[in-house]
């Protein structure tokens, strides 16, 4: 969880301020995203949709659930 003081700072970062930190923040994971064999590669990238539909279905559950307390 980050500090309300980071928040904070987020918050005042205009969207290419924030755009230009996720940029910085994502070189040179696509070396290491595409190092290994073939099957690594895929491991990794099969990893990664699994976390997502993850994050996804927990996402879609919190919507539903907030639109029925409404």
């Amino acid at each position: 969880m980050l500090s309300k003081e980071t928040l904070e700072q987020y918050r005042r970062m205009t969207p290419s301020q924030r755009l230009e930190l996720t940029v910085r923040s994502m070189e040179g994971i696509d070396r290491a995203l595409l190092s290994g064999t073939e099957q690594q590669v895929h491991r990794k990238f099969e990893l990664l949709r699994r976390e997502n539909d993850f994050r996804n279905t927990n996402m879609l559950t919190g919507i539903a659930k907030s639109k029925g307390k409404s």
